[in-house]
């Protein structure tokens, strides 16, 4: 049977109702989005030109930064042009689109957390072996295994989406296309395809948060038999890494790992991931990491 779709238009309500206040969010996040590109871009140059940052580290940390730039661009510029527009529209096509893009990247930032996690489990635990077991041609395949992860995990939730028809309303309460504000609009019991949402969405998440708790933990234990410096070094590290992990997934865990319910809430936790949490990342990890700060100075001091 034919999947028959009359609403070929979304509109959103947004974040906030007052014209005054979405003036104030646009000028708070566009700065922020605009720092979220640069910072992370300049990772990225930094780790591409710099052959003091050639460990797999940084390879996993230049590879983490552009996930960053193309997950935040999947939401932040149409939302942030939607806060001074009276009405905020969006094609279905366009709704989906958005929704692949999103659970691409952001699983694929999930897997590459996984990988980084691995990396420094490698490096302090197997210090001697660290070079042998974490090769270029492995860090090339588990960061291509990262992406192709994240491109598996979002062709199923559209194999399952684009089959759910849509005959209005067509008002979607939230400010970016998500799968769960989507499957209020269909014209068919969603109940199934939240149930497969919470276990493809909130199960990825719980059982990389689990992973990635068990290599630091692992981690932690064998720093004590490292030297005092080489502890604080170490420390230092992972304490980038964690704080990265408790930002992105404490906010995923809670939106996708329980039912839907009135989306208030979760608007604000999902700008908190969608565009707060991208910008903190490349700060969190050059600000505790002497090595990016001086690659980075002596890069700009070159270019000057």
């Amino acid at each position: 049977m034919a999947i028959t779709n009359n609403v070929t238009e979304l509109i959103f309500t947004g974040l906030f109702q007052d014209p005054e206040v979405q003036r104030v969010c646009f000028a708070l996040f566009l700065p922020v989005y605009l720092a979220t590109v640069l910072g992370n871009g300049l990772i990225v140059m930094t780790v591409s030109i710099s052959k003091s940052l050639g460990s797999p580290m940084y390879f996993f940390l230049s590879s983490l930064s552009l996930v960053e730039i193309c997950y935040s661009s999947t939401v932040v510029p149409r939302f942030i042009s939607d806060l001074l527009a009276e009405i905020k529209t969006i094609t279905l096509k366009g709704c989906l689109a958005q929704i692949f893009f999103f659970h691409f990247f952001g699983v694929a930032e999930i897997l590459l957390l996984v990988v980084m996690a691995y990396d420094r489990y490698v490096a302090i635990c197997k210090p001697l072996h660290y070079m042998n077991v974490m090769s270029r041609p492995l860090c090339q395949v588990l960061v291509a295994g990262s992406w192709l992860g994240g491109f598996v995990h979002s062709i199923i939730q559209m194999l399952m989406t684009v089959q759910l028809p849509f005959c209005g309303p067509k008002v979607i309460d939230h400010y970016f296309c998500d799968l769960q504000p989507l499957f209020k609009l269909a014209c068919a019991d969603t109940f199934v395809e939240g149930i497969v949402v919470m276990a493809n969405s909130g199960l990825i998440s719980v059982i990389s948060l689990l992973i990635l708790v068990a290599s630091y933990a692992v981690i932690l234990v064998n720093l004590r038999k490292h030297s005092a410096e080489g502890r604080r070094k170490a420390l230092s590290t992972c304490a980038s890494h964690i704080t990265v992990v408790v930002l992105f997934f404490g906010p995923a865990i809670f939106l996708y790992l329980r039912p839907s319910s009135t989306y208030t809430g979760d608007k604000l936790v999902a700008v908190f991931y969608t565009v707060v949490t991208p910008m903190l990342n490349p700060i969190i990890y050059t600000l505790r990491n002497a090595e990016v700060k001086n690659a980075m100075r002596k890069l700009w001091g070159r270019k000057n």
